[in-house]
């Protein structure tokens, strides 16, 4: 699949990506600290629960993995890097066929293909000149919800990470959000604190599409 190339496409699909599969493993703890996270955030919508979620940028699959113990959704995983693809099939966690190769730049699915799409710690790793591009293809293929977990700062500003200063920019992306999108409801927003969740201090923002 055709993408355009960026030094962060190139650092996750690459060697640095490979080595972050390797330092998250499914571990139940971690699993079991997600799944109560995310059945908390699905019980916002009530009887709107969605029938199918797609994650942009799953890797190895802890979220789905997680969702998978609170929520009867069909779930799709697009990940751009081959390894995580791989660990994916291997452990079962989806079936091949929605097991897709894919970037935040152009998510092969059609307009309105889910319930609800959502990104976990990932638009924190697309460069600020990328991030309204990849707001737009998850607002496309969302036919009813969008769900971001990421670190948050009221300013933007980019964080070194593993030795590069060019992977990890934090900032309000409900803003960001809503600046894209001014016609989305806010459904509910969270803070998730390290230290009685296990998540790593991060904002949610669920959002419901006119």
């Amino acid at each position: 699949m055709a993408t355009t190339t960026t030094p962060q496409l190139e650092a996750w699909t690459g060697d640095f990506g490979d080595a972050y599969v390797a330092r998250n493993q499914p571990d139940e703890t971690v699993l079991q600290q997600r799944a109560r996270t995310f059945g908390r955030i699905l019980d916002r919508l009530g009887n709107a629960q969605p029938g199918s979620i797609l994650e942009a940028g799953c890797n190895l699959g802890l979220n789905l993995r997680a969702l998978r113990r609170v929520s009867r959704a069909e779930l799709v995983g697009v990940e751009p890097n081959a390894t995580a693809r791989a660990r994916l099939l291997a452990d079962g966690v989806l079936p091949a066929d929605r097991v897709l190769e894919g970037t935040l730049a152009r998510l092969p699915v059609a307009d309105g293909a889910v319930d609800l799409a959502f990104t976990c710690g990932v638009l924190i790793h697309v460069h600020p000149d990328d991030l309204a591009q990849a707001c737009r293809e998850l607002h496309r293929v969302a036919r009813r919800h969008l769900l971001c977990i990421e670190y948050f700062a009221q300013k933007p500003e980019a964080i070194p990470y593993r030795g590069r200063e060019d992977l990890l920019f934090k900032r309000d992306f409900g803003g960001f959000w809503l600046d894209q999108f001014p016609a989305l409801e806010v459904v509910d927003v969270g803070f998730l604190w390290k230290r009685t969740t296990g998540w790593d201090d991060a904002t949610w923002w669920l959002f419901r599409k006119p």
